[in-house]
């Protein structure tokens, strides 16, 4: 297992490109499945997360090639309906494959999907949403199976916004025969993306980027090729790094359309920043960094996969803040690490309650997720002495190179390859 070994105190300078989206290319990839033919999918990001997806594309039957962020995909010969544990259990985002696959071949043995460390994730509105539609689901053997002729229109209201679960529905109602509204449908930027594609394709949606969504299910689709979007959660962890290093950087390839919220919260924390739909410039020479409470909501207001590196960004504000978050109530383990760092943080229920410290100091400390590792990093930026960051696997699932990023940004690190730290 590979680890990050951090020389903290360096001000980030310089400009740096954001990678495609994630969270977008996970539901792009599977969206391929729902109709015969060549697919480009443009600014994809070289991720494990989208390597593992690949192997499970591949498994049903996709030809894939992946070259300088173009991922090519052909979906003509598709010759499995069967997502297995070995693929499913890396990553929760392969359960995107069954509303595909129902909707086409009308029947998906999908794994109960695995992939975080972290707390309970139910699939129960993809499911329920599913069913609604006509699909005959079982679970047996720690497979959904789930089979229909086809699907029809239904009326399917979410009790609470699910970026999966609206997804995997979308996916499924573009082919069901008649009309379907989701209400209450997530609108975060990468459905948008997504029903974006979709239209391409040949689907009919209306009311996209809207919590209400109506889809008038056609017959076929047709393939399509679709510019990922960029990825506003590494770009709010990069923003987050020169904030928390006094730094001033440039960051491009970015919509600031996508990551308002936690713009806003920059600025109230004292950093200066530039911004319209091409770039962002933060600048935090100056920031006394003020201690600024957040609260995680769904797009547009301050994003979940984003509450660990603000945790660590005000475990040196000048006072006490609170971060709690209502998206996941559990998500707090990277608090043990950052207090090994020297953070004052005390947890309360979903909440975080952070006193700002003058200095942290480096450590040795553990990743133990995705974001929770991204939070160690910058932590470690700031530390006086050195940080050794383990287990970053977890990062290459959902950043692209980001040691490259931050070297190049003037930091002082370095990836060290190995068994075991």
């Amino acid at each position: 297992m590979d680890k990050f070994v951090i020389r903290g105190g360096n001000k980030l300078e310089g400009e740096v490109t954001i990678s495609g989206a994630k969270n977008a290319t996970l539901a792009l990839m599977p969206a391929t499945l729902l109709a015969p033919g060549n697919y480009s999918l443009y600014n994809t990001p070289e991720l494990n997360d989208v390597y593992t997806m690949m192997k499970l594309l591949t498994h049903l039957g996709v030809a894939a090639e992946f070259r300088d962020n173009l991922l090519k995909l052909n979906t003509d010969n598709i010759i499995s309906q069967d997502a297995p544990y070995e693929h499913v259990k890396k990553m929760r985002a392969s359960v995107y494959v069954l509303g595909p696959l129902l909707a086409r071949f009308g029947l998906a043995k999908v794994s109960l999907p695995g992939g975080c460390s972290w707390g309970p994730r139910p699939i129960n509105l993809h499911l329920e949403g599913l069913k609604k539609m006509g699909a005959d689901i079982e679970l047996s053997g720690g497979y959904i199976i789930a089979k229909s002729p086809r699907l029809h229109g239904s009326k399917i209201s979410f009790d609470i916004s699910s970026v999966g679960a609206t997804g995997n529905i979308l996916m499924a109602a573009v082919l069901a025969k008649g009309e379907s509204s989701i209400i209450n449908a997530a609108i975060e930027p990468e459905i948008i993306n997504l029903v974006c594609f979709l239209e391409k394709m040949g689907a009919r949606i209306e009311g996209i980027g809207t919590p209400n969504l109506h889809i008038e299910g056609v017959d076929e689709l047709k393939s399509a090729d679709i510019d990922t979007i960029p990825d506003r959660i590494e770009a709010g962890t990069i923003l987050i790094a020169a904030a928390i290093t006094r730094g001033k950087v440039k960051l491009n390839n970015i919509k600031a359309e996508l990551l308002l919220s936690i713009l806003n919260k920059l600025e109230n924390s004292g950093c200066n920043l530039i911004y319209n739909n091409e770039y962002i410039e933060i600048d935090g020479v100056n920031n006394n960094i003020n201690p600024i409470d957040v609260t995680t909501s769904a797009f547009p207001g301050f994003p979940t996969d984003m509450q660990a590196q603000w945790t660590a960004y005000m475990a040196l504000a000048s006072g006490v803040s609170t971060v709690t978050d209502t998206i996941y109530l559990d998500r707090f383990k990277h608090v043990p690490e950052l207090q090994r760092l020297g953070a004052s943080i005390t947890i309360n229920e979903n909440s975080a309650i952070i006193k700002g410290v003058k200095k942290l100091m480096g450590a040795k400390v553990m990743s133990t997720d995705l974001r929770a590792s991204a939070s160690l990093v910058l932590a470690g930026l700031a530390a006086q002495g050195t940080t050794e960051v383990l287990r970053v696997y977890h990062l290459d699932r959902g950043y692209q190179r980001i040691e490259e990023k931050l070297k190049f940004l003037g930091a002082d690190i370095e990836r060290v390859e190995g068994k075991e730290f």
